[in-house]
């Protein structure tokens, strides 16, 4: 067992006790604020290209994905109401720690992606399966308000796809370059500090990067 393994389950184990009840009456917040189940599941590519079925708490309409694109952007009618405060506080994800004590996935790591975008990876990305995809890392804290930078796009799927996905990618591959434990807690301190909203840093170049592309792609 490697020492980002023992991390993980150091981290993770003894917060299950907190973390089941938490989940369980977030799930029946859930069927209480709008219909359909509490959890909602999507297959992600995981470490080695292996398929990974992801839970989170269901923060949108049911039956999102056949309402609208598979992407979602600032203001989405389809995100419930009790749907944005999970989103915000990132509490739908707290099902992923069990995939953590599974093995599955790993606290820090590359956010694992649709089957549908992981053929369109280019061949600088492939180190990012060759790790196990984790709950948040250096591209989720950039790419924190991600709903926000593809609200002005026209097309938010090609969005998401030519503008976001290669600058979140780049980020991401940042990160697995410079994994170690030490710049794991720092990841974890961060996430931590974003959820409670403390003040946090200048925004990422790789963002204004994606908010101009998509720009020159609304452009006619």
């Amino acid at each position: 067992m490697d020492s980002k393994r023992l991390l993980d389950l150091a981290l993770t184990l003894p917060a299950l006790p907190v973390v089941a009840p938490l989940v369980g009456a977030l799930a029946v917040a859930v069927k209480l604020d709008s219909k359909g189940p509490a959890f909602f599941a999507q297959t992600r590519v995981g470490q080695g290209r292996r398929p990974l079925k992801l839970y989170k708490l269901r923060s949108m309409v049911d039956g999102a994905d056949r309402k609208g694109p598979a992407v979602t952007s600032g203001g989405d009618p389809r995100v419930t109401r009790l749907g944005r405060i999970l989103r915000k506080t990132k509490l739908d994800e707290l099902p992923q720690l069990f995939n953590v004590v599974r093995g599955e996935m790993s606290l820090v790591g590359p956010r694992p992606e649709a089957p549908r975008y992981v053929e369109r990876y280019r061949p600088e990305w492939e180190p990012l399966l060759e790790v196990r995809p984790g709950i948040t890392d250096l591209a989720s804290l950039v790419f924190r308000d991600e709903e926000a930078v593809l609200a002005p796009a026209r097309d938010k799927e090609r969005a998401y796809v030519e503008a976001v996905l290669p600058a979140k990618l780049s980020v991401a591959l940042e990160g697995v370059r410079s994994s170690s434990l030490l710049y794991d807690l720092g990841i974890l301190a961060r996430t931590a500090a974003a959820v409670l909203k403390l003040p946090g840093r200048a925004e990422h170049p790789a963002v204004a990067q994606a908010r101009a592309a998509i720009e020159q792609l609304n452009t006619p």
